[in-house]
């Protein structure tokens, strides 16, 4: 059980989760050149092995950090030896980086791997020097919250020919449509806004920890108000494009897909109204708690998608 929590099993399960529904997506749309279903499978352990071998290495070179934050919640020495998560951490990755390349040699296609290589290295340095400087740990995890949906695109040569065309065109007297293209640019984006937002407001919760050894985040540099403010500037990234998205569904007489989109904006709005509402750690701690199921709501939109080309074909 230690072992499941300090790779974050729940989290695994939500990056599995969102390539399984994005995946469905592309095959639905396309017969795939690379990822059908065994492809699909191995690519998807890979990059939860990667994860999982992140969350092993943030937690060993943090353990003073959280020492302070939370006690209470710390794995390694207590219940799991070091050695023991540094060896575990070195196995995950070789066994993702094998996994990826099952699927990237027979596709003709090595220089695939160099993605693999390069999270399994932004992880290493946001453990060991980026989360400790002003906003660019932030980003790097936003940028590898990203790449979990950008990476289907990486392995799937069948959308390559989509990148050149508009939404809807005309191909050899076929209408074809670079939608699903859209649809994966648009999540692998929110899904970097909205990780930068909640990555701050976990800085704002370990605060005390962070300065403590010397970290220089955003609600160090800059304090807890201006973090505050920086954060509802990045929600408006979010919240203006789903209301925009909204109407647009609405217009093309999608009513519940609008709905969900809409309600999602709402609960964002909602969700930056609380953050203003507190200023402890426990109140931080259950805004980012928030935020999460805001975004795994987001997720769930792929759903929506899914079954309308399941009835589209029906039809």
């Amino acid at each position: 059980m230690s072992w499941l929590r300090l790779i974050r099993w729940k989290n695994l399960l939500i990056i599995f989760f969102t390539q399984f529904i994005a995946w469905a997506c592309i095959s639905l749309s396309e017969e795939p050149d690379v990822l059908h279903a065994a492809q699909f499978i191995l690519l998807t352990l890979s990059t939860m092995l990667i994860a999982a071998a992140g969350y092993i290495i943030n937690d060993y070179f943090d353990i003073r950090i959280d020492l302070q934050n939370k006690p209470q919640k710390v794995i390694l020495d207590s219940k799991i030896p070091r050695k023991q998560a540094i060896v575990a951490h070195a196995l995950l990755n070789v066994a993702a980086l094998c996994l990826a390349a099952i699927v990237a040699f027979p596709a003709g296609h090595p220089e695939w791997l160099l993605l693999q290589l390069g999270c399994i290295t932004l992880l290493w340095f946001y453990s060991t020097t980026f989360k400790r400087h002003y906003i660019i740990g932030n980003v790097v995890v936003a940028l590898l919250a990203a790449l979990t949906v950008l990476v289907l695109i990486m392995y799937e040569p069948v959308l390559y020919d989509y990148m050149h065309f508009p939404l809807v065109t005309k191909v050899n007297g076929d209408h074809r449509t670079s939608l699903p293209l859209w649809i994966l640019g648009s999540y692998a984006y929110f899904a970097f806004i909205l990780t930068w937002m909640r990555e701050i407001v976990k800085d704002m919760e370990d605060i005390k920890g962070d300065m403590a050894e010397g970290c220089l985040t955003m609600p160090i540099r800059k304090g807890i108000a201006f973090s505050t403010h920086f954060v509802t500037a990045l929600s408006l990234l979010v919240v203006v494009p789903l209301g925009i998205a909204a109407y647009v569904l609405h217009a093309h007489h999608l009513a519940a897909i609008s709905l969900y989109v809409l309600t999602v904006a709402v609960l964002i709005i909602a969700w930056v109204i609380f953050l203003y509402r507190g200023q402890t750690d426990r109140h931080f701690h259950a805004a980012s708690s928030y935020l999460k199921g805001i975004m795994l709501l987001g997720i769930c939109s792929f759903i929506f998608y899914f079954l309308q080309i399941i009835l589209s074909r029906a039809t």
